[in-house]
């Protein structure tokens, strides 16, 4: 034991001097050094601390309105709200500043779980409807999953992060498996499709195929460890893992089971008929974005920084990130920060000394069945558009985000 102690003094001294002098550990003031002062003490009971709890007043981070069309509209209304990804750490993202998209607008239903219901009908033996209560008394189960929206993409005018990929959001959801329910309710065999349908003012619907009703998708109820909130379906929403945003029916109140495909007001422009597109090409990713540094953030100085993001996939597990700091000349393989999960935001971290000089840097992925995120240039040559300053992408954008590098620390959009 004796032998170890060196070593673990010249660690510290070492780490000391990487951090530029802190002592670490230290339990009274070397010679010479001031004590740091005692912080002043919260006195009495701030709004909300006992009874919901309350963050520091110094963590500002907060959401804010994006996407489509201005906010507030004509009626007053906020279009989508995007999550702060440049203040993110870990995976989950708080309930609190979970991304969300609204329903053309709509007002945000004021649902009494006590009178809440979903009915599931249609091609079923047995049409049934659960009440609240009903479906948490069933076998339950817990899973990480992210949401995105289809509008979620790199584009020229953004200035962080937060405008380009603020419309996704990982939690920990909780709820009922959907086919725990179909197998309640008898499914018939001749249902190929299902229809989901919430309680918004404008009846929100999407038709999706029954093999992934079969597969993953379940009815949440919890959401990080408590209810899920009013804007995210409170108190019931269906996940759809890997399946972009619309599909996850908020406020979801009735399921139906069909024959053939139906054009929902949701489904205009999001779903293909055809079976085989509609299983893989309207799920999200690959997909990746560096948010330390990113746009409008700025390094102090020339050195040690750990570059850090999120990559996800619809397509299951994230299995390799790369990072490149020269403007994709060359890259190098991240490290994960604990185990990706599939249809969920996963961290990755890259160490890197910066030299002082001017550089771009960025992300690219590729999930558990095979599939490479791609760079702007791809994306234009899939789609046979010249890539100039009009250039836009239609459908879903997954391609590569390049963060700019000024001398002065400054980063910018590596697309503006």
């Amino acid at each position: 034991m004796g032998a170890q102690r060196p070593v673990r003094r010249e660690f510290l001294r070492s780490s000391a001097a990487l951090a530029g002098g802190v002592t670490l550990g230290a339990v009274a003031p070397a010679l010479g050094q001031q004590a740091p002062a005692q912080p002043p003490m919260i006195e009495g009971d701030r709004d909300g601390e006992i009874a919901y709890g309350a963050r520091s007043k110094y963590v500002t981070s907060v959401r804010i309105p994006h996407g489509g069309r201005p906010s507030p509209d004509t009626f007053g209304l906020t279009f989508h709200v995007a999550a702060p990804l440049q203040d993110s750490v870990g995976v989950i993202t708080p309930s609190s500043l979970h991304y969300y998209a609204t329903t053309r607008g709509a007002f945000l239903p004021d649902i009494d779980p006590k009178q809440h219901t979903l009915m599931i009908h249609g091609l079923v033996d047995r049409p049934l409807t659960f009440s609240v209560d009903d479906l948490k008394r069933l076998p339950s189960v817990t899973r990480l999953h992210f949401i995105e929206c289809a509008g979620n993409r790199t584009s020229r005018r953004a200035r962080t992060v937060q405008e380009t990929h603020g419309m996704t959001s990982c939690a920990e959801w909780t709820g009922v498996l959907l086919s725990t329910l179909l197998k309640e309710c008898g499914l018939k065999g001749s249902a190929k499709w299902f229809i989901a349908e919430g309680s918004e003012e404008v009846r929100g619907a999407s038709s999706m195929p029954i093999a992934k009703a079969m597969d993953d998708c379940f009815v949440a109820y919890g959401m990080n460890g408590e209810a899920v909130r009013p804007q995210n379906g409170f108190p019931l929403r269906l996940m759809v893992p890997g399946f972009e945003g619309i599909f996850h029916t908020k406020w979801l109140q009735r399921i139906k089971l069909v024959d053939t495909y139906y054009m929902n007001y949701n489904d205009f422009g999001h779903l293909d008929q055809d079976h085989d597109v509609a299983a893989l090409e309207y799920q999200i990713g690959p997909k990746s974005v560096i948010t330390f540094p990113s746009g409008e953030q700025r390094l102090p100085g020339k050195g040690f920084y750990e570059i850090s993001g999120l990559a996800w996939s619809g397509g299951g597990a994230i299995k390799l990130v790369e990072v490149s700091t020269d403007g994709g000349k060359k890259w190098n393989k991240a490290e994960f920060r604990g185990t990706p999960q599939p249809m969920a935001h996963c961290r990755f971290a890259y160490q890197w000394n910066w030299d002082g000089n001017e550089t771009e840097i960025m992300s690219r992925c590729v999930d558990e069945i095979g599939q490479q995120q791609p760079t702007r240039e791809q994306i234009a040559k899939h789609w046979n558009k010249p890539y100039d300053q009009t250039f836009s992408v239609p459908g879903l954008d997954n391609s590569v985000q390049p963060w700019k590098i000024a001398r002065d620390g400054s980063v910018t959009n590596g697309l503006a």
